[in-house]
């Protein structure tokens, strides 16, 4: 289990959001002001991964606008990931999307995060890393199962508020709703107050 521990480093070639290709991506090098999201796919060229590509893409600035980098990982060759962000979306492609795709040949990062199925493909797997490095928050999908890009905004904007104001998240929180004291008094609180909406 990876959530409340340090996220696994690594130093891996990447194909960067302007197309350049380089040898020495590092996770840690590249977060953002309060920490990344690494996402996983099973391969380039495929079904239900370029519809999660591009999602993450076209919210991309919501992301950063909240100090978070977005890197994706499968184990493809930066040379696949490359053709790909050149072939048009109508054509089976995922254009040129605005995040780094790391290729991970040696499967040793998907294995590190133990989304590695049959030591072959990465599952679905999303990470949410603080700024210090831990991870926050972890979600592993089946093969079929495209995972919620807005879900994961969520989730940021969940690490973001208990990092600033010390409450917790309760069920179905969105950003700009009430937060609980971690308290048992907080709690008794807030669930007068919200039990109906729950």
């Amino acid at each position: 289990m990876l959530v409340t521990n340090k996220a696994p480093d690594f130093t891996a070639t990447a194909v960067l959001e302007d197309g350049s290709i380089v040898e020495d991506f590092n996770l840690y090098e590249n977060f953002g002001e309060m920490g990344t999201v690494l996402f996983f796919y099973p391969l380039d060229f495929t079904f239900v991964c370029p519809s999660e590509i591009i999602a993450f893409s076209h919210r991309i600035e919501e992301f950063k606008s909240r100090g978070i980098n977005v890197i994706g990982v499968s184990v493809d060759s930066q040379f696949s990931h490359f053709a790909w962000r050149e072939t048009p979306v109508e054509e089976g492609g995922i254009g040129r999307i605005k995040f780094p795709l790391v290729a991970d040949l040696t499967k040793q990062i998907s294995r590190d995060f133990d989304v590695l199925l049959n030591e072959s493909v990465a599952l679905r797997g999303s990470f949410l890393i603080g700024i210090d490095g831990t991870v926050r928050h972890a979600v592993i999908n089946d093969l079929p199962l495209g995972r919620n890009v807005d879900e994961m905004l969520r989730m940021v904007d969940a690490m973001l508020f208990t990092n600033e104001y010390g409450e917790v998240c309760p069920a179905g929180w969105n950003k700009g709703d009430e937060g609980m004291k971690a308290s048992t008094e907080g709690v008794a609180d807030y669930l007068a107050k919200h039990s109906e909406e729950l």
